[in-house]
């Protein structure tokens, strides 16, 4: 059957769509010209508070500097920001990994839940930043305290989501499964993992997010190198401009990997993606 468009009636997808790309830049550069302002006329502390042209200067020295074993903070920006996207990588597909299966099992089957549902509830409220000493004295102040600590923060929203997508599942689509033939042990797959799938992204984007804050904690107290460790190597000397410009990048990096997963999944969640009429 053709849809005929009604006059009138329009998704907010597609408004959002017709509205000019320009216009999202407005607020950000109103801030910076604000905060630019702010900056000469002297109403905040410029050692506490740096202008943006110090920031950017700040970067570009971090980024373009000349390397000595004598500076922590010329030429070693890249270095830094591939170190911590490699552990916010691993760490990020170790809880994704483990935590969507087990997730789906404990929301599917009421003997995984008994088992290994307790344990998870009583683990998740326990904050990630409790298991730094741990994570110290297991694996000493090496890369794989960080990673440790990445995945196991993310595991637990990427859990809580996959377990919410299970038992969600309509019972008429098991119903459905069962009456054209698909066996019993096949349902979890067939039925619950595609039904599941916009929990399992939902938690998959908790999960990324929360690792790019972790990653920055574990540098700082667990690891040495990475933004982290350069932000807290900046705030002993008193560096805020360096603190900020690592502040940006991780905003970047951070919205550029949750678009990136947006757009993988895009695909799998087609079947979601249905207009919201707007009726006059």
């Amino acid at each position: 059957m053709v849809e005929i468009p009604v006059p009138g009636l329009e998704s907010t997808s597609t408004r959002r769509f017709r509205t000019p790309r320009w216009q999202r830049w407005i607020s950000p550069i109103v801030i910076l010209l604000l905060w630019q302002l702010a900056d000469t006329l002297h109403v905040v502390n410029e050692q506490i508070v740096p202008a943006p042209s110090t920031v950017f200067l700040a970067w570009h020295e971090w980024f373009l500097g000349s390397r000595s074993a004598l500076s922590w903070s010329s030429g070693t920006w890249l270095p830094d920001t591939l170190l911590s996207v490699r552990r916010v990588a691993i760490g990020f597909a170790i809880a994704a990994c483990l935590g969507i299966p087990l997730g789906l099992m404990i929301g599917w089957s009421r003997k995984v839940a008994d088992l290994a549902g307790p344990l998870v509830q009583i683990l998740r409220p326990i904050p990630i930043t409790a298991w730094l000493p741990f994570a110290a004295a297991i694996f000493g102040i090496r890369e794989s305290a960080a990673i440790f600590l990445i995945s196991f923060g993310a595991f637990f929203p990427i859990v809580v989501s996959c377990v919410s997508g299970a038992e969600q599942v309509p019972l008429t689509l098991i119903r459905a499964a069962r009456m054209l033939g698909t066996p019993r042990h096949k349902l979890l797959w067939r039925v619950a993992l595609p039904s599941a799938l916009p929990f399992i992204v939902a938690g998959l984007r908790l999960g990324l997010s929360l690792s790019w804050m972790l990653v920055i904690v574990a540098e700082m107290l667990a690891v040495k190198g990475g933004l982290g460790y350069a932000m807290w190597s900046a705030y002993e000397y008193l560096r805020m401009d360096y603190v900020i410009v690592a502040m940006f990048t991780l905003a970047v990096l951070g919205t550029l990997t949750d678009r990136g997963l947006v757009l993988l999944t895009s695909r799998l969640l087609h079947w979601s993606h249905r207009p919201i009429e707007q009726h006059p």
